[in-house]
Formats: structure tokens, sequence, C-alpha cells
């Protein structure tokens, strides 16, 4: 970063167009621009701030994908939980979520990208917004199974109250009921692929409404490949800031 710049870092994907255009100073930094000037996106820039993005503004690296990867699995994370709250909550599939998904997802990236985007930050937004919305999927679908097996689970503990007590008056010793272990391993993975597939599954069982919400999930979907495609900075020139411009 350059010393002699008094303000902030520029902000290059969002110039602010201070003072009249063909002003004599930088629209990045506010410095008198003496000799040349660049324009940056369409705005004026100096010397100074066109050197910083060139070297410094939307520098891919492993280091800034895998920051802005986390953070968006961080928002996809949010993401599913916001979704899966919504419809636990109200009883309402509502697709629009999914348009807040995918802007949550590429805010995040590009957070933690710190602006920088590409063809591997799209890829990754539109699997995280994907995977956000369907596995929403699993936490609805345990939650109504645990409210459909609370009478059956009360009618099973009535049963075996039933029998322990008519083996206790038969005189005999009440044998304990072995407890079944179940691995959560392939049922972990099950509900995982359930959970991936289910914007298709509800396509067959409602197509309607299931293939609206298809649509709705590629809106947003596409919301966050928008997002993370990156805008790198347009440099023009040096222009020569004596020659003024003809009208």
């Amino acid at each position: 970063m350059a010393n002699s710049l008094s303000n902030p870092t520029p902000q290059f994907g969002t110039a602010e167009y201070a003072g009249k255009p063909g002003g004599d100073h930088c629209q990045f930094c506010q410095q008198p621009i003496a000799g040349n000037y660049y324009r940056v996106n369409g705005a004026i820039a100096c010397s100074a701030c066109v050197s910083i993005s060139r070297n410094e503004l939307a520098r891919d690296t492993h280091a800034a994908f895998w920051r802005s990867l986390l953070y968006g699995i961080g928002a996809a994370i949010a993401g599913m939980i916001l979704y899966a709250t919504f419809e636990i909550m109200t009883g309402i599939i509502i697709g629009y979520v999914s348009l807040a998904v995918g802007w949550m997802v590429g805010k995040a990236m590009m957070k933690g990208s710190n602006g920088v985007g590409g063809r591997r930050y799209q890829l990754a937004a539109a699997l995280l917004t994907y995977a956000a919305v369907s596995l929403a999927a699993v936490p609805v679908l345990i939650h109504y199974s645990r409210e459909h097996q609370r009478p059956t689970q009360s009618q099973q503990q009535n049963l075996e109250a039933e029998q322990h007590q008519l083996e206790s008056e038969s005189g005999q010793t009440p044998r304990p009921r072995p407890r079944q272990r179940i691995n959560s391993g392939p049922v972990l993975g099950r509900l995982v692929l359930f959970g991936l597939a289910s914007p298709f599954i509800e396509v067959v069982g409602n197509p309607f409404g299931g293939l609206i919400g298809l649509l709705i999930l590629f809106i947003g979907i596409r919301i966050a490949v928008r997002m993370t495609a990156g805008h790198p900075a347009e440099v023009f020139g040096p222009f020569d800031a004596s020659v003024q411009p003809s009208h």
C-alpha cells in the first residue's frame, strides 16, 4: 500500500465520482493529479492507485480461494438452518428462501476472498447453494419423523411395562430387554443422499410445486454465481493531464 495515500485503501470496484468529470483529483484517493492520469473502470485515477490496482487488487491465490470457500461453507450452513427452521416453525414450504441462501453464499465468499472471483469461485458457490437448500430437507424430515414416532414409542413403552408386570406376577424373573445398537454411518449416508435428491423427489410428489421450487433454486444458484464472478479493474491509460479533451 502506498504510504503517500492518507485515505483508506481505494475501492476500485466502487469508485466515488467526486467532483466534476475531467477534474485534476484522483477519484479514489482524492489526491491531486500531476502529469499523467488513468481510467480505472471509467474513473480518473492517479499512478499510485493504478499501481495498487495492478499489484494488489483481485489477486487470485490458493489462500484467497480456501478462505473464500471456508466463508461460503459457513454461509451455506447458516442458510440451511434458516431454510429448515422456517419450514419447521411455519409448516410452509417456500422456495424463495433459496434466493436468500444464494445471496448469503455469494456475499460470504466474496468477503472471504476480498473481492476475488472467477470460475472456481462460481462453481463452489453453485454447489454450496444447492447443498444448503437441498440438505435442509434432512432436519425437516428428522423433526417430523420424531413427531410421528412419539405416540408409537409411548405405546411400545406401555406394552413393555405390562409384560414386565405379568412376568413379575407369574414369579418369573424379568428379563432385561436388549438394546438395539444402530450403526449411524449408513443412516447418515442415506439421509445425505435423500437430502441432495430432495428437490427432484419433490417434483415427483408434487410436479407443479416441485418445478417452481427447482426454478427458484436455480435463480438462487444464479445469484451466487453472478456475485462470485468477480469484477476486475479495467485500466486504460496513461493519458496526459495537460491535454484537455475536445468537445
